[in-house]
């Protein structure tokens, strides 16, 4: 096995109706007056908020509330968001929501607990050193940042979409609640899923790394989800499913499906700049991306995907050329399964060269870096990479 260092702080307060029992929580982790955080109306409308409200209440806490988090997650709404509450003494920050709302939050704990400006941060001029304490409840099961040390943000200005990653980020707890999730719509549920897979398969596929139990976990937890997220587009109140989508979510992205491998996060590169361009949702960039990126690479080591494929897709092929490409397929015949985009045509329509190569410009920073570990990929090749995924 690998050498790895393991860090996963993050407490899961995980089952029906722990909702409830945030107050608590943040009173237990030293909370007194608490900035909350959520998305667009869905958290009102549902009485989750009003829930939270009253669990804070019952905790003796002083709280505000800040709602207007979008999708793709805004610079400028956190920034404004943390100079508006940096004199009001405030000690905790709360999100209410998925990835987006707690990837502000992050943003916010960053600008608090620093000062100055949060895009600094992610465009590594300053380095975090410190954070103002965090937690989550969780109502979209998806992202894993309610576990994970990463948080992405959209600067609008520059048109640019980045992570990034520290210790600081993670949140000291995770309320876990699988019946939050039922009012979501097929298309959320639908990316959710497409999201833990991708940050499982980013982690999968590596270069002669034989962790087999990081392996292993790994194959699990693709199948497990895979078979959940079916069920839960039939069933969106089956518990079972909506509790295995919503576990798989934090365990894809706390680094545990990794431990000793090298994250490659291509896709997710690569995915970035279709949601900074065209503001489509981010599993929807992820899943239009992984075929090309994944066929474009494959011949670095096919037993890789052949691997994968067998031991989640039940593909019975010796040949490891031939069963990575039934892999590739396989992956991509399921997001369509579950009304995934896998082609621009599925969702931003066909785009003409000189989007594809501002596409490609951006990814790899006018030519400054390349991206990715399996095959470290360079202007030229995002550009062919972009380039097959426009149909």
């Amino acid at each position: 096995m690998n050498s790895f260092t393991f860090y996963s702080p993050t407490k899961v307060i995980f089952g029906a109706k722990t909702c409830d029992r945030v107050g608590q929580a943040v009173r237990e982790a030293g909370g007194t007056h608490v900035l909350v955080l959520y998305g667009g109306g869905s958290v009102v409308k549902n009485g989750v908020l009003d829930r939270v409200k009253a669990s804070l209440e019952a905790a003796g806490l002083a709280y505000d509330c800040v709602g207007g988090v979008q999708p793709n997650p805004r610079l400028s709404f956190a920034q404004q968001v943390a100079d508006d509450y940096r004199d009001k003494g405030v000690d905790f920050l709360l999100a209410v929501g998925g990835g987006s709302v707690l990837d502000t939050m992050k943003g916010v704990s960053m600008s608090l607990a620093c000062g100055g400006q949060i895009w600094d941060f992610f465009d590594g001029s300053r380095e975090v050193t410190g954070a103002i304490p965090m937690a989550s409840v969780l109502t979209i099961a998806a992202a894993g940042s309610e576990t994970s040390d990463s948080a992405v943000l959209t600067n609008e200005a520059l048109g640019w979409k980045k992570g990034k990653s520290t210790p600081y980020n993670r949140p000291l707890f995770a309320i876990m609640d699988p019946e939050l999730t039922y009012t979501l719509p097929p298309r959320q549920t639908a990316c959710g899923v497409t999201d833990i897979m991708m940050h499982t398969l980013e982690r999968y596929i590596s270069n002669g790394e034989t962790d087999y139990l990081t392996d292993a976990i790994a194959e699990a937890l693709l199948r497990d989800v895979m078979d959940a997220g079916l069920l839960a587009m039939a069933e969106p109140d089956n518990y079972d499913a909506r509790s295995e989508i919503m576990w798989c979510g934090s365990l894809s992205h706390n680094d545990l499906t990794g431990l000793g491998h090298s994250k490659d996060f291509s896709v997710h590169q690569l995915g970035h700049e279709l949601s900074a361009k065209f503001d489509i949702a981010h599993g929807e960039s992820l899943s239009i991306m992984w075929a090309s990126w994944a066929q474009y690479v494959c011949g670095q080591n096919p037993g890789r995907f052949a691997s994968l494929g067998r031991k989640v897709l039940n593909i019975d092929e010796p040949d490891d050329r031939i069963a990575a490409q039934r892999t590739i397929s396989g992956f991509e015949a399921y997001w369509q399964r579950l009304g995934m985009p896998v082609r621009f045509s599925d969702q931003i329509g066909v785009q003409p060269p000189e989007v594809l190569e501002d596409l490609a410009r951006r990814c790899s920073w006018q030519g400054k870096r390349k991206v990715g570990v399996f095959r470290p990929i360079d202007t030229a090749d995002m550009l062919a990479i972009y380039q097959a995924a426009n149909l």
